[in-house]
């Protein structure tokens, strides 16, 4: 793995997707609208709004990032770019590391625009520091572009690639909390939603919004989602193949 082959992966991708502006303008306004929406639904409990609000400053992220990355490295994959880049001199964690810097830079610009608009334009009042709920925003959206990643090599079609949305992503919006207590679920999700890494989004966003203090719990909670991310990452370089299927 060399810095300048990974940094020129990175540019061709930035470059790519700077030719589409309808991809540019999903990944960026597609979360601060929908919080907008949010925030006129509850428009009569800011209290609620402030409770849900700030958590799904991350989740919504989280999927739009999951959802365009899988999508984009798909075409990558099926155009027969990635095989042909896979034919020079040009180690897989190159390639890899040098898609997920592309889309990490947008997912940062995603988080922190759909924070911005929360915070500061919404109204969104949380216990813990901004900054705190921002840098967790782009965590989540980061952890969807890596999951992107590694699950785009499942699918044969963009067709298939949305299906994983509701295959994956929405299990985990259902048991991380968001609509329900995990403790008053049935005992066998509760078990599951421990082993989805949007529980622990969910939980550490909760407790900076919420609480507004760094615990054990938060820190454990961080690790998890680093670890997912990295996790992603080394299964979506073991999905790289010479050849397209």
């Amino acid at each position: 793995m060399t810095a300048r082959a990974t940094l020129a992966t990175a540019r061709r991708v930035l470059a790519q997707l700077r030719r589409d502006p309808r991809t540019i303008g999903l990944m960026i306004g597609v979360p601060a609208l929908l919080l907008t929406l949010l925030r006129g639904v509850f428009e009569g409990q800011p209290e609620v709004f402030d409770r849900v609000g700030s958590t799904l400053i991350g989740v919504f992220p989280f999927v739009t990032m999951f959802v365009v990355t899988s999508i984009t490295m798909l075409r990558e994959r099926t155009s027969g770019t990635l095989e042909r880049l896979m034919t020079m001199p040009l180690a897989k964690l190159d390639l890899l590391v040098g898609y997920a810097l592309a889309f990490a830079l947008l997912a940062t610009i995603q988080a922190f625009v759909a924070s911005a608009v929360a915070l500061w334009l919404l109204g969104l009042d949380v216990a813990g520091p901004a900054w705190a709920v921002i840098a967790l925003a782009v965590g989540n959206a980061v952890l969807g572009m890596a999951f992107g990643l590694f699950l785009s090599a499942f699918a044969r079609s963009e067709f298939q690639a949305v299906q994983f949305m509701p295959a994956f992503v929405l299990p985990q919006f259902i048991l991380c909390g968001v609509l329900v207590p995990r403790d008053q679920m049935a005992r066998a999700l509760e078990v599951i939603s421990y082993a989805l890494p949007l529980t622990y989004s969910y939980d550490a966003l909760e407790q900076i919004s919420q609480v507004g203090t760094a615990d054990a719990a938060l820190w454990l909670d961080v690790a998890v989602i680093v670890g997912a991310t990295l996790l992603a990452l080394v299964l979506g370089a073991a999905t790289l193949r010479r050849r397209t299927p």
